[in-house]
């Protein structure tokens, strides 16, 4: 029998609240302090990790605090500073572009507008649900290639376009949450559903995953593929439906039952 509307949508919100109680620390793992930082930060994301762009960011941010030193600057030096995240030609290029195209329409502030973001060089609407959503407290769906997947795998939408699965993700959560939700979805695929062998047996989601089994579904088994900080633990804890604690948690609670 065919799911219906209703039915998704509360399936949608019970993987959502469970999504928050076993990752309480997802979040952006880009580092910025400034809209203008996040906008650099995500432009720089492509094709590379997120701790590689980190290590990066610090000497770029240090050279280039404003859109004006990035709309000025020297393509050479630049391309010498982004060589580490690959494609640093075409990411000097957008950068730079980005830069005087703040300076020339927005007075060299970041605006805070989808339809102005996606009009700058090197954003598109992923890019500028990112900045939106992180910057500037306005909800977002980020449909990177976890999400697409992941939300796919759950049968949130059967949706390929990434506009078109933002679209259809929507409804299914209260808009507040989007911009949380994507960071939730992104560290379930980047720690326990992964592309090729999703850890099904120490999952939490998997009462209400239509795909569950798709992965190992022994718990110790699956245990061992979990990814990220404490991660067996969390996995063991997480499939026996006890609290997930985060690793400042544990270590305080390490200190209690050592006093």
């Amino acid at each position: 029998m065919a799911e219906t509307s209703l039915s998704r949508t509360r399936r949608a919100r019970r993987m959502n609240a469970e999504l928050a109680r076993i990752h309480p620390d997802a979040h952006c793992e880009l580092d910025f302090r400034t809209p203008l930082e996040l906008t650099v930060a995500t432009i720089l994301s492509a094709q590379t990790t997120d701790k590689m762009v980190n290590s990066v960011t610090p000497t770029l941010f240090a050279r280039y605090p404003t859109a004006a030193d990035y709309a000025g600057a020297d393509p050479a030096e630049m391309e010498a500073l982004l060589t580490p995240t690959g494609f640093f030609r075409a990411k000097t290029r957008s950068v730079i572009g980005l830069g005087q195209a703040l300076v020339e329409r927005y007075g060299g502030e970041v605006p805070a507008k989808l339809a102005d973001l996606v009009t700058l060089p090197g954003i598109g609407r992923k890019t500028a649900n990112v900045v939106l959503g992180n910057a500037f407290g306005i909800p977002g769906i980020t449909a990177d290639t976890h999400f697409q997947r992941l939300v796919r795998r759950w049968a949130w939408t059967a949706e390929t376009d990434p506009v078109k699965i933002e679209h259809a993700v929507g409804p299914l959560i209260p808009r507040m949450e989007w911009t949380i939700l994507s960071h939730r979805v992104i560290f379930h695929g980047r720690r326990v559903c992964h592309a090729r062998k999703p850890a099904c047996g120490a999952c939490a989601l998997a009462t209400w995953c239509p795909s569950y089994g798709d992965g190992p579904v022994d718990r110790d088994v699956a245990a061992k593929l979990i990814k990220g900080p404490d991660s067996a633990a969390r996995a063991r804890a997480a499939a026996l439906g006890l609290p997930v604690r985060t690793p400042d948690e544990l270590a305080e609670l390490a200190m209690e039952q050592s006093a």
